[in-house]
């Protein structure tokens, strides 16, 4: 069964958006595109459906309705996308997963309303990327085709401009093929420009640090993330990569790296916790502060 971009769609501006942009990246990957929306609801056990009352049946009707508003929107502006949309009678949560299983990218707003069947509201939105196996895209209400490319002679929006950067989070200690494949690849895809962003430092237990020994750290760190770029850059040759080095905690680093990107890359690590599975202190701070699209990727 060839793969698919899912999105997964609540109603909410953010929704949308995410269904927009996965519409573009299933463009961009040359597969379809499958809508979803996750309805906790139903009618009662063993009573047929003409014998409900139409007010019972009403949050039904908003879900297919919810559903089927995106599909229509998006038909309509990608007439050659193949798209489907399925309603599917479960919490949001659980829909999520079983749909990452099977799909080549899972894309969902990065907030959302808090009643039923909002995706990515709260609680919701960490439980579901905390337990993900697989790469999430969350995308913020007001995301754009515009958006995405770089604007246009006096700041007008444009299309028909070069896509914004790709912008990747780079740890050196803890390298992730499976972070840098995606973004190389996301960037491939946009022919955009690949921005390695690290965040070095220089550990508090060496007390005082003067100039001398900063200079010392950062030209370390430099040489460790050319050596870590250089097969990537063979794999993919077409990629333009700027290397970037920050000082500084990773978290505030890469909010500022991601003002004026087009998408963040960063890593979130697979974690057995005892108590429930949970996002990682940089993962929870960019869905929380980075405006635009980020891309979770889960590794070892």
């Amino acid at each position: 069964m060839a793969k698919s971009v899912v999105a997964g769609v609540d109603g909410s501006p953010e929704g949308f958006a995410a269904a927009d942009w996965a519409a573009m990246e299933a463009l961009r990957r040359g597969l379809p595109l499958r809508l979803v929306h996750a309805w906790e609801g139903g009618l009662p056990e063993g009573v047929a459906p003409d014998a409900v009352l139409p007010e019972l049946r009403a949050p039904q009707y908003h879900a297919h309705h919810v559903l089927h508003r995106a599909l229509d929107r998006l038909v309509e502006r990608y007439p050659q996308l193949s798209i489907t949309a399925e309603q599917v009678c479960m919490p949001p949560v659980p829909t999520l997963l079983a749909e990452s299983e099977s799909a080549d990218l899972l894309v969902i707003g990065s907030q959302g309303p808090s009643g039923l069947g909002g995706f990515v509201s709260g609680s919701v939105a960490m439980a579901t990327v905390a337990r993900l196996e697989h790469p999430v895209v969350l995308v913020r209400a007001g995301e754009t085709a515009q958006t995405e490319h770089l604007p246009a002679a006096e700041g007008r929006s444009s299309i028909g401009t070069p896509c914004r950067d790709v912008a990747v989070a780079v740890d050196v200690d803890e390298p992730s093929d499976e972070v840098l494949d995606f973004a190389f690849h996301a960037a491939e895809l946009r022919r955009a420009q690949l921005r390695a962003v690290h965040a070095w430092r220089v550990p508090f237990s060496h007390g005082f640090v003067d100039a001398e020994a900063r200079a010392r750290r950062r030209a370390e760190a430099e040489s460790e993330l050319a050596e870590l770029l250089a097969p990537w850059r063979e794999k993919y040759p077409t990629v333009v990569v700027k290397e970037e080095l920050h000082e500084g905690w990773p978290a505030h680093v890469l909010v500022r790296a991601a003002a004026g990107a087009g998408l963040l890359v960063v890593g979130s690590r697979r974690r057995r916790a005892v108590v429930g599975p949970h996002t990682g202190p940089v993962a929870h701070a960019l869905i929380h502060h980075v405006h635009c699209p980020v891309a979770l990727v889960p590794h070892d």
